[in-house]
């Protein structure tokens, strides 16, 4: 007689729990449902007004800012918001904005040069802006950290005055322009020189240079009555007539000998530049610098003495003095940024005139 087997339905498992001969069926092991998920009730917001002492007051207007500011240097921030709308006057799209409030937040100095930045809201945005190396404009929305702007302005600052531009000095580079022209052709040339050779040429575009310095500078009024007018190339003895007519008087005689003494010892080193059979770079770079030197230091006294301004405040003797065009007086005047004095381009410290702004 044959053994029925009862076939065990899918989905049952057999397992040995209890002996070798016994066996326990497990059905099969259904999966959870799926919790489902809530609907969220939107709430309704309360109308109901808070009572607390605990107010927190909406932001004051810039025009309240603006008015009871303190200790702001008005003519800096003047000429911040002459920037910034100038920069937008070149933007048809925004040819309508206007500065309504700014604030210098931060100065910090970079190898002897002064970075302020400014906080500049107007009535469509907020920017910053950076001065010192360069001014430049840039939206709070693309560089929200000042102090990450700060380090990329200044990087980009580095780059840009690496190209060797001559001066910074708008009042130089126009006086001196044919002079400071050949100066950069000739740190140009350094830059993409490779032999000695070439920087034996470099030499020769330094002493160009000075030439060209010379004839910018001086003319025969600088040579006295009984002196005999010496040759056009003759550096060293007109870099000396012009030290005496730049830098004259008893107070000045330190500056004087340091013009001359500067003067005579690149003429020296840019005439040894050129016939030394064996430059480097390192020695066209000395010789250029020393060129450079000439320019500023003696760019420096042309001005003083072609403007005649004094250079410190008769009344508080602060040297913060700026340089102004005043056309009812048709003459450039200083204003001491301190107290806030004018000084007409006669007036002296002993005897200045003051006028209160």
């Amino acid at each position: 007689m044959k053994r029925l087997v009862r076939s065990r339905p899918p989905g049952f498992e057999t397992r040995n729990t209890f002996g070798a001969n016994e066996q326990q069926h497990y059905p099969f092991v259904m999966p959870k449902a799926q919790k489902t998920a809530k609907r969220k009730v939107a709430s309704k917001k309360s109308s109901r007004k808070i009572k607390s002492d605990c107010i927190i007051p909406p932001r004051v207007p810039n025009a309240a800012i603006n008015q009871f500011a303190f200790k702001r240097d008005d003519a800096e921030g003047q000429k911040i918001v002459e920037y910034v709308e100038w920069q937008w006057g070149k933007d048809k799209q925004r040819s309508d904005e206007r500065v309504t409030f700014l604030e210098k937040v931060l100065t910090e100095h970079v190898m002897g040069v002064a970075n302020n930045c400014w906080n500049v809201h107007t009535n469509k945005g907020q920017w910053w802006v950076i001065d010192g190396y360069m001014t430049n404009l840039y939206s709070q929305k693309l560089f929200p950290s000042l102090d990450y702007l700060l380090s990329f302005h200044l990087g980009l600052a580095l780059r840009v005055n690496s190209e060797r531009t001559g001066t910074d000095d708008p009042r130089l580079a126009d006086r001196l322009a044919a002079a400071f022209r050949k100066s950069e052709q000739a740190a140009q040339a350094l830059d993409a020189s490779s032999e000695s050779e070439e920087v034996q040429a470099v030499g020769m575009r330094c002493r160009e240079t000075l030439l060209a310095f010379i004839r910018s500078v001086c003319n025969p009024a600088m040579v006295p009555a009984d002196t005999e007018t010496p040759k056009a190339a003759n550096f060293i003895r007109w870099s000396e007539l012009a030290a005496n007519y730049l830098a004259s008087g008893s107070r000045n005689e330190r500056i004087r000998g340091y013009l001359k003494a500067l003067a005579k010892e690149t003429w020296e080193l840019v005439n040894w530049l050129t016939h030394t059979a064996s430059a480097s770079k390192v020695e066209g770079t000395m010789a250029i610098d020393a060129t450079h030197s000439i320019l500023e230091a003696f760019g420096d006294a042309l001005i003083r003495h072609e403007r005649q301004m004094p250079e410190r405040c008769g009344r508080c003797g602060s040297l913060r003095l700026q340089l102004v065009y005043m056309p009812e007086m048709d003459h450039d005047t200083a204003i001491c940024q301190t107290c806030g004095f004018l000084m007409a381009p006669d007036d002296t410290p002993e005897s200045p005139i003051a006028i209160p702004l």
